[in-house]
């Protein structure tokens, strides 16, 4: 039995998103799993994805008939609002009768214009979780998942993640040792390690409404290693601790405390991947001992400082 997946493609569409979860199905079929892929679009003909390469030929979403899974991939253009309408429009009649629906990278918020993501899980790129969830309050976006699920739908993060996620839609058709032999033909984890946090460094907080929280944030950005203990704060901004409290839970969603330690962990991250110690990368971040650095790196990014440096540091082990 042949299952076949349509991914809705279009101009400026992130060549990744297509042809890395493509290659998943494709090494299925060859294991005798077969898959028949489709590629849709608005109206019909090639499509210049963002790198230049043209995708073709498709199909115009109006003839792509029944589809078992439909997949809705990425580009830049979908994270202005509001999004296109004649996409908006292929998406709903591609999304229309298929029984799964998966998304890569910025493909969610296609999906949540539609209205498919409220009260549901999703996630998506971690440069735009933030935009997705301010966008589409009624989707509940999980900024530090590689793929999630909820329903018939899955959403994953971004760009290389549509092969994590492609592995996960074909274990649930043919089990786990299918998805591993696929993952060791091509060279990839199937079950990545940590989360979109280990490769963000996002501590580049929205505008803040009120003046007071904005000369605060500022003097902790340009310098983490100062004193910013909750008290010391209030007092810059000349305000009460307990306002300062109430301007950081309605503005960013956490506390003066927790902020400030995820400000300090960016800049351990950084110092850390340009060649700091440990130890020096601890003091100048103002995260203090190694023993602190080694809890914040274990509590945000389930990872210790010696293992994300070898990590991300450089392509040389």
């Amino acid at each position: 039995m042949t299952h076949r997946v349509a991914f809705l493609v279009f101009d400026g569409v992130t060549m990744l998103d297509v042809i890395g979860p493509a290659e998943v199905l494709h090494q299925a079929g060859l294991l005798g799993h077969r898959y028949e892929v489709v590629l849709v679009s608005p109206g019909g003909g090639p499509v210049a994805t963002a790198t230049g390469p043209a995708l073709g030929p498709t199909t115009a979403a109006a003839d792509a008939g029944p589809v078992d899974t439909a997949v809705i991939a990425g580009g830049e253009r979908l994270v202005p609002a509001p999004v296109d309408e004649e996409l908006l429009s292929a998406a709903r009649t591609l999304t229309a009768g298929a029984p799964r629906v998966a998304s890569v990278c910025t493909g969610a918020f296609l999906l949540a214009e539609l209205g498919l993501l409220d009260g549901r899980r999703a996630t998506t790129h971690w440069r735009h979780a933030d935009a997705l969830a301010r966008r589409h309050p009624a989707v509940r976006v999980e900024p530090d998942a590689i793929h999630v699920r909820d329903g018939r739908y899955t959403t994953s993060a971004g760009i290389s993640a549509g092969i994590d996620l492609a592995l996960a839609l074909v274990e649930d058709d043919h089990g786990a040792e299918v998805a591993r032999h696929i993952a060791r033909e091509m060279v990839v984890f199937l079950h990545r390690p940590g989360g979109q946090s280990q490769y963000s460094t996002a501590t580049a907080p929205p505008p803040a409404r009120a003046a007071q929280l904005r000369a605060v944030l500022d003097a902790v950005l340009g310098d983490p290693a100062g004193d910013h203990r909750p008290a010391p704060m209030a007092r810059a901004a000349a305000v009460s601790t307990r306002h300062l409290s109430r301007l950081f839970r309605a503005e960013l969603g956490t506390t003066p405390a927790r902020w400030v330690e995820r400000v300090r962990l960016d800049r351990a991250q950084r110092l850390l991947l340009d060649g700091h110690s440990v130890t020096s990368a601890a003091r100048d971040s103002g995260l203090g001992s190694d023993e602190a650095l080694r809890r914040a790196f274990t509590r945000h990014l389930g990872t210790t400082p010696t293992d994300y440096r070898r990590r991300f540091g450089s392509t040389r082990g």
